[in-house]
């Protein structure tokens, strides 16, 4: 990758290249929104994962709603996309969906699902996020699988990023521990979402910054390419999906 990639250019590299770093844990390669936050209280993120170790590529949607509830939107069953780690609450619900993603320009995406949702975003570089990006493009796989290096480029990125407390590894509500890699970084600077409808309001911090586990939810909006992992799961140790399922 370039130092000069647009995020759709980025993005569709990592469509074409997919391939999940080597090991023998639960891993992933993608792109997507790491969260967006709504001043009402509204929370979206997007992941596009193009290529996984538990199954096939998949697309979800996360929401949060103003009271705290949890929706996640997947095309995939949720043994099989991000509700096997998040889902750890009978108030979380997954719906299965088909999500559409269509790059309308070099910086502008939008995220679609027929019905639900019309999510449309823009993503700039700035000063910040093309620090980040220089470092991440250049540390070795080994740095990012370090538990230690992660969090110091959590302290690295709080203030730098103005995101809030960061959370790139620690454990997901399950119990399984995970490393995030955001080799690559955007800003979203607007965005505008309906979702059944119903308009979400303008893009602003949470009231109050809400995490999953140790993966806090950036209280700016991030578009990010790079890599996740997961330890394997062990059902002696981790529990299994837990959620109120419903269509989309």
């Amino acid at each position: 990758m370039t130092s000069h990639q647009t995020p759709r250019e980025a993005a569709l590299a990592t469509v074409r290249d997919a391939a999940p770093w080597p090991g023998s844990d639960e891993r992933f390669v993608g792109y997507g929104v790491m969260g967006l936050p709504f001043r009402n209280g509204h929370y979206l993120a997007l992941r596009h994962y193009v290529a996984t170790t538990i199954g096939p590529g998949y697309r979800t949607v996360w929401h949060r709603d103003p009271g705290g509830a949890w929706s996640f939107y997947s095309g995939n069953e949720p043994e099989q996309s991000c509700p096997r780690y998040f889902a750890d609450s009978p108030t979380t619900h997954t719906v299965h969906a088909n999500i559409d993603l269509d790059w309308v320009g070099p910086y502008e995406l939008r995220v679609t699902i027929p019905d639900v949702l019309d999510w449309r975003l823009e993503l700039a570089s700035t000063p910040a996020t093309a620090t980040m990006s220089a470092i991440g493009r250049r540390l070795p796989v080994s740095a990012w699988r370090s538990q230690a290096f992660l969090k110091a480029m959590e302290h690295t990125a709080r203030p730098l990023m103005r995101t809030g407390r960061i959370g790139l590894c620690g454990s997901v509500p399950n119990g399984q521990r995970f490393g995030l890699a955001p080799q690559r970084l955007w800003a979203v600077t607007a965005s505008s979402a309906r979702l059944h409808g119903s308009d979400l309001g303008d893009p602003g911090p949470l009231p109050r910054q809400d995490r999953l586990g140790d993966f806090w939810l950036p209280q700016r909006g991030l578009f990010a390419v790079g890599n996740a992992e997961f330890e394997t799961f062990d059902p002696t140790k981790h529990r299994t999906v837990v959620t109120s399922d419903r269509r989309g």
